[in-house]
């Protein structure tokens, strides 16, 4: 090397199979996120999570036991500060009302939110806890993040010859779907881990029969005017078709029993009370069936 001349340092770099002292690096391989087969819920945790609506606070989605879901706070609270009547916990993924004899519990999140109304007798602790997602949910509404609309009566769409919510009627029940009968999407997690896309409505599968059935009130309830509102009927489809039906999948998830789910099925329990706006009492034309057909 001439006098003068630098010469210039390279790093010398290891291999990232190999740590700095040249021992092998282990690299684990990913794994996908599966459903245990004894599990009682298809449904992935991942994912699960979301905000409130109302108060822009986290809330955690679980299904009960009766397949509804319901809205937990993120974290455990000792079961001395929850009242026995707001008392959760969690068994295989499945939500259910009443302590399970630990000190820890969950709380459903209507309890907490600060943007509804508490219609029960909370502890210091719990009415605490009311008054910092209180105040969070002013710095959020400040700032920007989320803006607080009051609630509107549900419209009845304009006359585009279909319910916007349809009533389906399976298993011995009536349900309210949360979309038209073909726009009712599958609720199975692809290989991708997405959202199949697939409708419910299969064009190879025997379909429904749109009729007029009358407004039956709910146990309990008061009499209700004699009335004849437009239902989806599956009842006279086999078991299997119907179940596929109420686990929201397309007939290739449905006949894959080990795919997770990655959503909950969008199904309400219907009330003819509660769901008034929703009610047709003309049958939609064309029906589903017919205009594939066409």
């Amino acid at each position: 090397m001439a006098p003068g001349t630098v010469r210039a340092m390279c790093p010398n770099t290891a291999s990232t199979s190999r740590h700095r002292d040249g021992s092998p690096r282990t690299v684990h391989p990913r794994r996908p996120l599966r459903v245990a087969a004894a599990s009682p819920s298809r449904l992935l945790r991942a994912g699960q999570s979301s905000r409130c609506r109302q108060c822009g606070h986290r809330i955690d989605l679980y299904q009960r036991t009766d397949q509804r879901p319901i809205a937990l706070h993120p974290a455990e609270l000792a079961t001395t500060d929850v009242p026995a009547s707001c008392r959760w916990h969690l068994s295989s993924g499945i939500a259910h009302p009443h302590g399970d004899g630990s000190s820890w519990c969950r709380i459903p999140h209507a309890v907490l939110c600060p943007s509804r109304t508490a219609t029960t007798r909370m502890s210091p602790h719990i009415e605490a806890m009311r008054r910092q997602l209180a105040v969070r949910t002013r710095r959020l509404i400040d700032t920007g993040a989320i803006t607080q609309t009051p609630p509107t009566p549900c419209e009845t769409p304009a006359d585009n010859g279909r319910p916007d919510r349809a009533v389906v009627q399976l298993l011995l029940g009536r349900y309210l779907a949360e979309s038209p009968i073909d726009r009712i999407r599958c609720v199975a997690q692809t290989r991708q881990r997405r959202r199949c896309p697939h409708p419910v409505l299969a064009p190879h599968t025997p379909d429904g029969v749109w009729t007029l059935l009358p407004v039956g009130p709910q146990h309990g309830q008061l009499a209700l005017p004699d009335a004849l509102m437009a239902v989806y009927d599956l009842s006279r489809l086999p078991y299997t078709e119907q179940l596929r039906w109420r686990t929201q999948r397309c007939p290739a998830h449905a006949a894959t029993p080990g795919a997770a789910d990655l959503t909950l099925a969008g199904w309400q329990i219907f009330d003819p009370l509660l769901h008034a706006a929703h009610l047709d009492t003309r049958l939609p034309y064309p029906p589903p069936s017919r205009r594939r057909e066409a």
